[in-house]
């Protein structure tokens, strides 16, 4: 195939493929308007420069997260919630697709572009990364679970170099680095102090950051092959994991007294997991147009410097053991 399609030749020892934009001459798909149109949450981006771009992808992620992750721990401290973590899910998961429905209305072409495969693996990992967080509230306190998730960077970077074959410098190994210092230090501090440090709690958080591993490069590699729109890629990932998540929930009988939970206190369950997913959905509007414009590894360094915010405001706002470690 002629290299102008994205195709470059072949050695004995290894493939290597890039993909190209195509030139004013060559075809495009006709439901692709431009490769360089930028939405988010309907606003068009496209005529600002990179920098601009970037504070503004970089102001929604702070405010929306900080916003999201308080909501979060607001759940998981009413009395008897913990163990409903993967029913948050489901109904974070329901919203998202009801939001991600309504934004594709606002938007000229609605056609699905990134291929359903490609959705079906996004949602299993996302289910996996999202639910697998959420149900680690149970076990751990929520400043330990935030500096596991910090963590994420390096799984991010593993990932880029095995499925994108990205390479990193010095620089970014040595971050990554002080980063899986800063965590481990934190976590044997936790250990000394709070009661609710938990070996599950780490496994199933350490399970999340495996999934968070292969979905940033995934949704990036997507994005970028298909010109896929952020409402499109939360709309098809997030209602297939719902289905994931509903069934799972069916087969081990865990609906039940989870819904049953929720009716009793229904505006502090759904009705701070509405708001908790409408600033989540916000926040993870702007993290794809980061991972659109600049790559996985800076929209999680980027959230990653959210999460220490949130660490500071999660011990002003919550009660919790501090030592000076």
């Amino acid at each position: 195939m002629s290299a102008k399609y994205g195709l470059v030749g072949y050695n004995s020892s290894r493939k290597h493929i890039s993909i190209s934009i195509p030139s004013s001459t060559e075809v495009m798909s006709p439901h692709i308007k431009s490769v360089e149109e930028l939405r988010v949450l309907g606003i068009n981006l496209s005529n600002l420069s990179a920098p601009t771009q970037f504070f503004i992808c970089v102001a929604g992620v702070f405010l929306f997260y900080l916003v999201y992750g308080y909501l979060q721990e607001l759940i998981f401290s009413v009395e008897g919630f913990r163990p409903f973590g993967w029913y948050l899910t489901l109904v974070q998961f329901g919203f998202y697709s009801m939001f991600g429905l309504v934004e594709l209305q606002f938007t000229q072409d609605k056609r699905r572009r990134i291929p359903g495969k490609t959705y079906m693996m996004i949602a299993f990992l996302t289910v996996g990364t999202m639910g697998l967080s959420n149900t680690s509230l149970g076990y751990l306190n929520y400043p330990t679970q935030v500096i596991f998730k910090c963590c994420k960077l390096i799984p991010v970077m593993i990932g880029g170099v095995f499925i994108q074959g990205k390479r990193y410098n010095l620089t970014d190994v040595s971050a990554a680095l002080c980063m899986s210092l800063g965590l481990i230090w934190f976590t044997l501090a936790d250990s000394k102090v709070a009661p609710n440090f938990n070996v599950t709690g780490v496994m199933l958080i350490s399970l999340a950051l495996c999934a968070d591993a292969v979905i940033g490069n995934v949704q990036e590699k997507a994005m970028k092959l298909h010109n896929g729109s952020n409402s499109e890629m939360v709309l098809y990932s997030y209602s297939i994991g719902f289905i994931y998540i509903l069934g799972g929930l069916l087969c081990v009988g865990g609906l039940g007294p989870a819904v049953a939970f929720c009716s009793e206190h229904p505006v502090k369950t759904y009705g701070y997991a509405f708001f908790f997913s409408l600033t989540g959905y916000f926040g993870i509007s702007f993290v794809l147009a980061l991972i659109k414009l600049f790559g996985a590894l800076v929209a999680v360094t980027v959230t990653t410097g959210r999460k220490a915010m949130t660490i500071v405001l999660s011990f002003m706002f919550f009660t919790k053991p501090f030592t000076f470690q």
